[in-house]
């Protein structure tokens, strides 16, 4: 099965790369991409104001999901459950020490949540109030490519216009 992902940046990239992060991310290092339009329309936005430089830019990629997934290490998180937490917030604050993947996909703690996941890492919350607090959240998904290999399933298909 294909399905379209979107990759949000200040620049066009026909090529993606696996690049040094400067910032703690959601799955730690990678090519990241999500399948939802307006998402990726808004992090090419934070992107440029970040930067101050390019403009925003979606690019947008053919991605082959049952052929990826059949042979890269992979993990899925198909909801914002505990080991989604935990694994997300040993990356923010670079603890992580688990097993690498290739392909990473599950929910955005993006900055809707970004208060309750300090909270959370703060010991302000329980990971079960933490847990509630998310579920009420519109949660976007996203897809981390980790690997060469796993970036190789990536077809450019096109800018969004």
């Amino acid at each position: 099965m294909k399905m379209v992902l979107y990759h949000g940046s200040n620049v066009a990239v026909k090529k993606p790369m696996l690049v040094p992060q400067n910032r703690a991310l959601d799955f730690g290092k990678g090519f990241y991409t999500t399948e939802n339009r307006a998402q990726a329309i808004s992090f090419a936005d934070k992107v440029w104001r970040r930067r101050k430089e390019g403009q925003p830019v979606v690019s947008m990629f053919e991605f082959d999901e049952a052929a990826a997934f059949s042979v890269c290490n992979a993990i899925r998180f198909d909801s914002p459950n505990e080991e989604w937490l935990d694994f997300v917030s040993a990356h923010r604050n670079r603890s992580y020490s688990g097993k690498d993947f290739e392909l990473i996909y599950g929910p955005v703690a993006n900055d809707d949540v970004y208060l309750t996941f300090q909270l959370y890492e703060s010991g302000g919350l329980t990971r079960v109030e933490t847990l509630n607090r998310l579920k009420v959240k519109k949660l976007y998904n996203q897809l981390v490519l980790g690997t060469e290999r796993a970036i190789g399933y990536l077809r450019f298909i096109g800018i969004l216009e």
